[in-house]
């Protein structure tokens, strides 16, 4: 009998220990790169996603932040760095888990490389803004079918992996060695292609050169195709991109 009564108290322990543990909440940092319309977006749906994870998320946007918001030194489980900024800041600063977003590849690699000394490759992960080239090329393909010629410029950092292209589709690929010979290489690939196709590249479609493309294309009549609702605002044909929201959910469920 006492050991019946030793095994069912162990077991209610083992139960309530249980519940415990469901019932503390995920700790998660939320690291902001900037207070841009993207990120609150992506902060609000992310926020709405986690309601039913029991997951108590403090978002930081910057190192006084971090500082201000330590919680008393409690355990993190869980970095989400929205941005490259803020993915830099999270590599340096935070030993915990870290799950990178809103961030194209080649930028979160070369973090990664910039960084490795300070994390194991287990610790870091990504969901990066690019999109797979199958998606860009067959929606070219189904919203401009006269267009076969896609034109890409990229930069040495960038390498592109040619993808298996669509029947009647060729890629016409240019790399950009230096800023000197961007807008040389860009007449020329303008002259040669049908479209456009823009990929997260940051050396060069920075902010001081995405204006002049987009005027470049429009004067040569070449279609431009975007990688975010920002660049049909300012002219782009159309573009292929994940939202804030969609990114969030996807964070969410990872």
């Amino acid at each position: 009998m006492f050991r019946q009564l030793a095994i069912l108290l162990t077991a209610s322990a083992i139960a309530l220990l249980t519940n415990s543990v469901q019932a503390e909440a995920l700790n998660v940092r939320l690291v902001m790169s900037g207070s841009a319309p993207p990120y609150q977006q992506f902060s609000a749906a992310l926020d709405k996603a986690l309601v039913e994870n029991n997951a108590d998320v403090t978002v930081i946007e910057s190192q006084a932040d971090a500082a201000s918001r330590s919680n008393g030194g409690a355990k993190i489980d869980l970095v989400i760095a929205v941005g490259m900024k803020a993915t830099e800041f999270a590599i340096t600063d935070f030993d915990a888990p870290l799950l990178s977003t809103m961030i194209p590849r080649t930028s979160y690699e070369m973090l990664r490389e910039k960084h490795s000394s300070l994390r194991s490759s287990n610790a870091v992960s990504a969901i990066y803004l690019d999109q797979p080239w199958d998606r860009q090329l067959n929606f070219i393909q189904a919203a401009l079918p006269r267009h076969s010629v896609v034109g890409v410029l990229y930069s040495p950092n960038t390498p592109i992996v040619l993808p298996r292209l669509p029947q009647g589709m060729s890629l016409n690929a240019k790399s950009v060695s230096s800023a000197k010979t961007l807008f040389a290489t860009l007449e020329n690939i303008l002259n040669s292609s049908d479209v456009l196709l823009v990929i997260p590249d940051s050396e060069i479609y920075s902010s001081s050169n995405v204006r002049n493309i987009l005027l470049a294309s429009y004067r040569q009549r070449v279609p431009l195709i975007g990688v975010s609702q920002a660049y049909v605002n300012a002219g782009a044909l159309c573009a292929i991109f994940s939202t804030p929201e969609q990114l969030a959910e996807q964070v969410a469920k990872t």
